[in-house]
């Protein structure tokens, strides 16, 4: 099993240049394995930094919570 944690914010980047925004959910089984659900916003976004914003916004997203793909 490893350390690193899922950070519950996943910004990619599509071959257009724009950016989508991923909502993760980190559970964990009996076992302590990590079960992770991910839900993809509708919104597109120009920026990362409007899809952080945006977190910000409507998830109370921090600093460092944020990963990029």
């Amino acid at each position: 099993m490893s350390d690193e944690t899922t950070k519950p914010f996943l910004i990619k980047r599509h071959e257009d240049g724009t950016f989508s925004l991923t909502v993760r959910d980190v559970r964990y089984n009996s076992q302590g394995y990590p079960i992770v659900t991910g839900v993809q916003q509708d919104t597109v976004f120009a920026t990362s930094a409007a899809a952080k914003s945006f977190a910000r916004n409507n998830f109370d997203a921090k600093a460092g919570q944020y990963a990029t793909k």
